[in-house]
């Protein structure tokens, strides 16, 4: 795959901004909705903050948007086996994050006749995993899901190594690597037993059949041997789930000059 590079995380993030944008404008322009697949954590910051500069410049109207967020930490419920989301207060609550640093300031620069209802923010439901898959195909789809891979395992949302590629959305158990990534996501855990070790998340066939364009982004010197990992594959690499991003419709690879240094 041969990846698009930019001069630093902020020039990516203005370019995928852009994307999303135009796409937003077509379907408003058709009369239909405009589903975005977000994930969580650093890797698409920048292209969120671009987003929702592109919103305010444009003028864009984000009531037919709907932000499909990836997964969510969860924890065991008082009945064994059965899963319940985390406080959505905390720092790592995946909810939160799609509340305050994607909707909140899209919603701020569209205003508040054009603001995306706040129901339209979706995460999985660790009770019934598989009715995310339903929902998204009801809507017809992603129209571009926002990718990110793992430093150390290429998990990508929840995936660990070893998830078959027909793996849709599912309460999983993380890998040890993915939580110690996870560690530097986020900062306030203090230790690794902080880290929650199931998560619920959408499958790599849920990304690979849902969604008609993919972009993954990766910035930084500690996602170069990521992107060389991903720049290499021809198709899905069990052991590296974010090479789903090769069978997806209309695949992309960002990457700034820190993740691309090696290739």
């Amino acid at each position: 795959m041969s990846p698009t590079v930019f001069p630093d995380p902020y020039a990516l993030g203005r370019a995928l901004a852009t994307i999303v944008a135009d796409g937003l404008e077509e379907a408003s322009r058709e009369g239909r909705p405009y589903v975005l697949g977000c994930p969580g954590g650093r890797s698409a910051r920048t292209t969120y903050h671009a987003l929702a500069g592109e919103v305010a410049r444009r003028g864009l109207d984000l009531r037919h948007l709907t932000v499909a967020m990836m997964d969510e930490y969860v924890v065991e419920g008082p009945v064994p086996g059965e899963f319940r989301p985390v406080d959505p207060r905390l720092p790592h609550s995946c909810l939160r994050f799609g509340r305050e640093e994607i909707v909140g300031p899209l919603n701020t620069a569209a205003g508040e006749d054009r603001s995306m209802p706040l129901d339209r923010l979706w995460m999985p439901d660790p009770a019934d995993p598989e009715a995310y898959d339903k929902r998204i195909a009801d809507l017809g789809g992603i129209d571009l899901f926002i990718l990110a891979t793992g430093a150390g395992d290429g998990h990508v949302a929840f995936n660990a190594p070893g998830t078959p590629a027909c793996t849709r959305t599912h309460v999983a158990r993380l890998a040890e690597q993915t939580r110690r990534d996870n560690l530097i996501t986020f900062p306030t855990f203090d230790s690794l037993d902080d880290v929650p070790s199931r998560g619920v998340t959408v499958g790599v066939g849920t990304i690979r059949e849902q969604s008609r364009r993919t972009v993954l982004v990766a910035h930084g010197p500690d996602k170069a041997a990521a992107a060389c990992r991903l720049a290499a594959a021809v198709s899905y690499e069990p052991d590296w789930p974010s090479t789903i991003l090769t069978d997806c419709a209309r695949p992309g690879l960002f990457l700034d000059a820190g993740a691309a240094q090696a290739l």
